[in-house]
Formats: C-alpha cells, sequence, structure tokens
C-alpha cells in the first residue's frame, strides 16, 4: 500500500547546502521507488494556519520509506537541510483503492467492543 513522507518545511534560511540538497535528494529515491508528488509548489490555506511549504513523496509502503529515510545516501545529505530549515516530518501509510470511509464511521459507532458491548444487545 502505497506510503508518504510529508514535511513541513519552516523558516528556511537560504543557504547553498539548501540548494545541494535539492539536487541531491531525487538520485536517494530510485532504490526505494520514491518520488516527488508535491515539491516548490504554492499552497493555499483553507483552515487554521500553514507557514512555510509541503513536500509531499510517495513511495511503495512503509517499508520503503523507512528503509529511505535509514539508507546512507539520504542520511548523508539529511544535513544539509536540518541545519538550514525547521520542519515536522511524518510518515503515513494510504488507503487502499476500495477503502469506504463509511465503514470506518461504522467501526467508531460501534466502539472498541463492537456491537454486541453496546446497550441493549
Amino acid at each position: 500500500m502505497t506510503a508518504y513522507a510529508i514535511a513541513h518545511l519552516r523558516d528556511a534560511d537560504p543557504h547553498p547546502e539548501i540548494a545541494e540538497y535539492i539536487e541531491r535528494i531525487p538520485g536517494t529515491f530510485a532504490p526505494y521507488g520514491g518520488r516527488f508528488l508535491v515539491h516548490a509548489s504554492r499552497h493555499e490555506v483553507m483552515e487554521g494556519s500553514w507557514p512555510g511549504h509541503v513536500v509531499v513523496i510517495g513511495f511503495p509502503g512503509m517499508a520503503e520509506a523507512r528503509a529511505w529515510w535509514d539508507s546512507p545516501a539520504y542520511q548523508e545529505i539529511a544535513p544539509l537541510r536540518s541545519r538550514h530549515i525547521e520542519s515536522d516530518i511524518v510518515f503515513v501509510p494510504g488507503v487502499p483503492e476500495d477503502y469506504d470511509s463509511a465503514s470506518t464511521a461504522r467501526a467508531m459507532r460501534e466502539g472498541p467492543a463492537g456491537p454486541e458491548a453496546a446497550p441493549g444487545h
């Protein structure tokens, strides 16, 4: 199942190391099937606030995303970013193509014990 690395980048300190990081990061994706889905795009804040930028990288799955993050190639260049940009980075699994949010809502209504534990059953 597809997984996503999502970065919220704030307070970027313009520096030549940032340009080097941006040039080198795509080369770290290949062994793990990663690719930019969102990068260097303007975003529209619809609710709340979101200062800075967002980056989304897609991977075939969580294992590939973690392997990319831990790879020597990525770890070598990560300081080029982290020294100059404050950021929050998360990995999240996607949902299957046949995902039905109604089934999630039903499970929420039934609670952790299921429908049998509801009063009157």
